[in-house]
């Protein structure tokens, strides 16, 4: 299945309803998978976890990432729009960035436990330099991958 990266929102966005969720009364299952070069890390919200440790080891693991790409570019996968599995993005995006010297592509996903109406995917494409990010939204955004 073919893959679209759709406009990107801001880095302030993603946060700001991360930060909306966490602090909601809603239960969530939740997991954070980084994947880089020399890189691959995975946090996942168990259920004997707070929703202030989950937000700890994310915010631990995002700083990491802003120390060697701060370049950023976040997608949000809609159910709505019949988007793909957020796998199936995220699949693509490592594809895609592996010609980008240390990019990082970032998984966030916080699922509601009674139902998906708070349920929040995100992909965060994580550049080296601001030339990379720029040449990635010409390259991709708007645009149909085609799967390998």
């Amino acid at each position: 299945m073919a893959v679209y990266f759709r406009t990107s929102i801001a880095d302030a966005t993603a946060f700001e309803m991360l930060e909306e969720r966490l602090s909601s009364t809603i239960d969530f299952d939740g997991y954070f998978n980084l994947f880089g070069v020399q890189d691959e890390l995975t946090v996942s919200w168990t259920p004997a976890m707070s929703a202030a440790e989950f937000k700890h080891d994310v915010t631990d693991a995002l700083r990491l990432v802003w120390e060697t790409a701060r370049f950023w570019l976040v997608y949000q996968r809609s159910e709505s729009r019949n988007d793909p599995g957020i796998n199936e993005i995220r699949n693509a995006a490592i594809r895609l960035s592996r010609g980008y010297s240390e990019a990082v592509v970032v998984t966030l996903c916080l699922l509601g436990r009674a139902d998906n109406k708070s349920d929040l995917e995100l992909i965060f494409m994580c550049f080296r330099e601001e030339a990379e990010r720029r040449n990635f939204r010409v390259r991709y955004e708007g645009k149909f991958v085609p799967a390998p």
